[in-house]
């Protein structure tokens, strides 16, 4: 028999996700990122981000940040005769990363999905035999149900305005891929198909997401990918980073806002708190050139911050490899 630890050590394991978190910390430091590890997400949803958890059956479903709103409508399932649901949680941001670094580097609308699921899965970091052939938990099935849902949306912006004294509103209303085509078997992802699939993005969601897209590192994406706090987050410093160095003044936000633009399906302010706090000690693990202050109520990026992805050096005109 083995011998029984205490409490302590029992305290003291440390979990996958953990060694996730020390293993991507240690390869950001040590290598610059190549190709491979550059991912991007939209300006506005790092302003407004999508729902944490499932809003469950309500017609339309919004984000306010300040005079920012986020306004998103389910896609529809004419084989069911319902809606298809809300696309929440990590998988659908992992996606719009993905998604955003696609049409960055290829510069097309046209995004190509593979001839098979487990590709897919391995370039977002998921696992294709966790759960059992078609297992609810699955990440192959969650996968499967978040694309449709994210891919059929309908992703609105509206902006409140004031000008001398008027007051106006502006808007965008975006389908996030109006094409497509799905193939995948969640029962079985190794499984090839004849035709590969696809989508092709809205105009106005290819041109939003494309437009001064924050880049992130898919190292450090993959060790955040249990919490969707944790992903948004780090994109939304990553965002701060970049406008504190370029304006040379530190970037400061409070709990109660913060918790307007990255979620409100908290208990409350100190639960949303709490929870961020613990994100953030990932985040900086993952992020060696985040810097912070210590002011009080909120959370001060300083302009000595690094962006997430730094641009590599240039050595006689050409860039070092």
């Amino acid at each position: 028999m083995g011998e029984d630890k205490t409490p302590s050590q029992k305290n003291s394991t440390i979990t996958r996700a953990q060694l996730a978190v020390i293993d991507a910390a240690a390869r950001i430091m040590t290598d610059a990122p190549g190709d491979d590890d550059r991912a991007y997400m939209a300006r506005q949803l790092v302003q407004a981000t999508l729902p944490h958890s499932n809003p469950g059956d309500v017609p339309v479903w919004t984000r306010k940040n300040g005079k920012l709103t986020l306004v998103i409508q389910p896609g529809w399932n004419a084989k069911a005769g319902k809606s298809l649901g809300y696309p929440y949680g990590t998988v659908p941001r992992l996606l719009l990363f993905w998604i955003t670094a696609e049409a960055v580097r290829n510069k097309t609308r046209r995004i190509e999905l593979g001839r098979n699921l487990t590709d897919f899965m391995l370039q977002l970091g998921l696992n294709p035999n966790n759960g059992g052939a078609g297992a609810k938990r699955s990440d192959a099935r969650r996968l499967r149900e978040q694309a449709e849902r994210l891919f059929r949306a309908k992703l609105s912006f509206q902006m409140d305005e004031e000008s001398d004294g008027r007051e106006g509103v502006s808007w965008i209303d975006m389908a996030v891929a109006p094409k497509g085509q799905m193939w995948w078997n969640p029962r079985d992802p190794d499984q090839a198909t004849l035709w590969g699939s696809w989508i092709e993005l809205g105009e106005d969601f290819y041109e939003a997401i494309v437009s001064a897209p924050v880049p992130v590192d898919v190292r450090a994406l993959k060790a955040l990918k249990k919490s969707p706090l944790a992903l948004d987050l780090y994109a939304w410093l990553t965002y701060e980073a970049f406008r504190a160095s370029r304006k040379r003044q530190s970037r400061f936000v409070s709990w109660g806002l913060l918790m307007k633009q990255l979620g409100t399906d908290y208990a409350g302010e100190a639960d949303f708190r709490r929870k961020t706090k613990a994100a953030l000690n990932k985040i900086c693990v993952v992020y060696p050139g985040l810097r912070l202050g210590k002011r009080m109520g909120g959370i001060e990026v300083l302009p000595t911050s690094l962006t997430a992805i730094q641009p590599a050096p240039v050595i006689d005109g050409a860039a070092s490899r």
